[in-house]
């Protein structure tokens, strides 16, 4: 199964929600990792907000062309959760 993006939803700060077609849903905190030509505009948060998610490309951008792959960002998720105590 190829992975992607079906729900994004910006929050606050540099954090999004983001649903996967797998299932995983989660907040993903991209405040570190915005540097480098294409990501350094959306350090104005009124830039990082206008993110939208590109059905075709199963992953999230913004409109100056900036896009992130969905495995960096599951990988992102699945690293920020903590184990269940259930």
């Amino acid at each position: 199964m190829f992975l992607h993006i079906t729900e994004a939803t910006y929050l606050d700060d540099y954090r999004i929600k983001l649903v996967f077609n797998d299932g995983l849903t989660g907040v993903a905190d991209l405040r570190n990792g915005l540097w480098g030509e294409m990501f350094e505009p959306l350090l104005d948060r009124n830039n990082f907000s206008r993110i939208r998610l590109d059905p075709e490309l199963g992953t999230v951008c913004w409109p100056n062309g900036a896009d992130l792959a969905p495995e960096f960002l599951y990988t992102l998720i699945q690293s920020n959760s903590e184990p269940s105590l259930k």
